[in-house]
């Protein structure tokens, strides 16, 4: 009966000591070997299962990590082409949830696999879908498979919207691939080349033709803060064709602009001069329409020459002078003492200190204070 008595007691002990072990433990008694896994670890699993929108996969842990939720949407086209048993290289996002689950990531599979795809559809020039999410820079940026961020230019967006790309916004679309650019993470598109496969072909032999330095009357067509798209017509054996292309801010005046849309509007004829046409992308000037005012300018303003200008801006660092159009100096804050307060749109005497062809800079003096002349207005 003692004997009974102490092997009933041990046996609980037994059963009381296994109920305080871990899982972890437990399958450790059994020879089984946890993988300890760590957030951003990346390990490689075979897929145990697809289903109810979520990738089952065995990395040799406890459970099976699970790809769900936005990881699973950012790579369900991936998704399609995979099946159970695939071997495959994930991330973990989470080792363990609230919900005991280990939670990774397939991102980087999809993107090199995304990659191949976009490439192989530039090759054969087949069709993708894209989702048009926004206007920016001259085009717009689109949501392409495998969650990619693509772009289709404005000079690629076809009658169909009315050369208006904000018709586009939220829609679908069929696009072809123009470029991809991997190390540059650069993606383009093409709609016009499904919707106008044949006008697309002769623009691209008119843009051929065209010369560096052709100029041309233009009609604005959009607006905007970086610059404004024009279109040109121009055409070759009775076959008419308007060509669009960008002259960007910088482009526009030897002087500084700052708001374009106080100098142009949709349908204002403008003359332009075509300075690049790489890429079939036509970019146009129309300050190079006159003689950059830079040009022979130490022999212009030479050491100690006096001149009049207007005072067009006062910053900390001093007091900028426009001499003539295109061309401005600074009188420097430290030459700016002595009681001396200009203002903008003052006419003031200056002499030349130095000029600085290379940066474009002119270093002024102030006559009334170096060379004790009058300030006048």
């Amino acid at each position: 009966m003692g004997v009974f008595c102490y092997m009933a007691k041990k046996e609980k002990k037994i059963k009381k000591d296994m109920t305080a072990l871990t899982m972890e433990e437990l399958l450790k008694l059994e020879g089984v070997e946890l993988l300890g896994l760590k957030k951003g670890q990346e390990v490689k699993g075979k897929i145990t299962a697809i289903k109810n929108k979520a990738i089952f996969i065995d990395i040799g842990a406890k459970t099976d990590a699970v790809v769900m939720g936005k990881e699973f949407e950012f790579v369900k086209d991936y998704v399609a082409d995979l099946k159970v048993d695939d071997e495959i290289e994930v991330q973990v996002k989470s080792p363990e949830n609230d919900k005991g689950q280990i939670l990774v990531s397939i991102r980087g599979a999809a993107s090199g696999y995304g990659w191949n795809y976009f490439k192989e559809k530039e090759k054969s020039g087949g069709e993708v879908t894209v989702f048009a999410k926004e206007l920016n820079r001259g085009g717009a940026v689109v949501i392409a498979p495998f969650g990619f961020f693509g772009f289709i230019p404005g000079s690629q967006i076809g009658a169909k919207y009315e050369g208006d790309p904000d018709k586009m916004i939220g829609k679908k679309i069929k696009a072809k691939v123009l470029e991809v650019d991997q190390a540059k993470n650069r993606l383009v598109f093409s709609e016009r080349l499904v919707s106008e496969p044949g006008k697309v072909g002769e623009e691209v032999n008119a843009i051929e033709n065209l010369q560096i330095g052709d100029i041309f009357e233009a009609d604005v067509m959009r607006v905007e803060p970086f610059g404004i798209f024009v279109r040109v017509a121009t055409g070759k054996d009775g076959v008419a064709l308007n060509l669009e292309g960008l002259v960007h801010i910088s482009e526009i005046s030897w002087e500084k602009v700052n708001d374009l849309t106080t100098m142009y509007k949709p349908k204002d004829k403008v003359k332009i001069k075509l300075i690049n046409k790489d890429d079939g992308r036509l970019q146009f000037s129309i300050k190079r329409l006159s003689d950059d005012p830079w040009m022979d300018i130490e022999g212009k303003y030479p050491k100690d020459k006096e001149m009049e200008g207007y005072v067009v801006r006062i910053a900390n660092f001093g007091a900028l002078v426009k001499l003539e159009t295109g061309v401005e100096g600074l009188i420097h804050i430290s030459k700016l003492t002595g009681g001396v307060n200009l203002k903008e749109n003052e006419k003031v005497q200056v002499y030349i200190e130095s000029v600085d062809v290379a940066k474009r800079k002119i270093s002024l003096g102030l006559v009334a204070t170096d060379k004790k002349a009058v300030i006048y207005k």
